[in-house]
């Protein structure tokens, strides 16, 4: 059997208020579970990026802020990634769409899905990232995850704040397949690409 695919999770949301890492932690413990695959977490926060300012897009000139290629070199490794997806007035965060611009080469041939929340489960934020991936030349999976509706209030500190545990059966089916099809494109890609 080949290496499992590496797949990283990148957190979308940089507020200090953020709901993002609950989530992100049962997904963490979910991918754990699994020997088909490893989940790295990658968190915006920890890249402190610029503004997109480069002369071009890395695929047409090398990156010139250390902060930038620093972001490049960390995503580079990766046979895919898992989206953790907050939604902000009906797309995805600033702060991802300017991750997502400030590579190009990293993305290209690779698949991705999403794991979205907030009130309608960031349908719509999922929705516009899709298109973005597809520009970057990335493989949108089918399959997604989304915390949403009366599971939202049940987890977020604003409602219940219970454990995600506590909506798992709701969630965890959406969870499987995705990381499934991830795996499956992650493998075939990761072979496709190396030939």
């Amino acid at each position: 059997m080949s290496t499992p695919p590496r797949l990283a999770m990148i957190i979308s949301s940089t507020r200090p208020t953020r709901f993002a890492d609950k989530p992100a932690d049962w997904l963490l413990d979910q991918a754990a579970s699994r020997d088909d695959l490893t989940l790295d977490r990658l968190d915006l926060r920890d890249f402190d990026l610029p503004f997109f300012a480069e002369a071009a897009t890395n695929q047409h000139a090398p990156s010139a802020d250390p902060k930038v290629t620093a972001w490049q070199d960390a995503i580079r490794p990766y046979d895919g990634y898992v989206f953790l997806v907050a939604e902000y007035n009906h797309s995805v965060t600033g702060a991802l769409k300017n991750a997502l611009d400030q590579a190009y080469v990293e993305w290209v041939r690779k698949p991705f899905a999403a794991f979205g929340y907030g009130g309608t489960g960031a349908v719509r934020a999922i929705e516009h990232l899709r298109a973005i991936g597809i520009e970057l030349q990335m493989v949108p999976s089918k399959f997604s995850a989304h915390i949403g509706g009366s599971e939202m209030l049940k987890v977020h500190p604003f409602g219940g704040n219970a454990p995600i545990s506590d909506i798992e059966d709701a969630i965890k089916p959406s969870v499987d397949a995705m990381f499934a099809d991830l795996v499956w494109w992650s493998t075939t890609l990761r072979s496709a690409r190396s030939a």
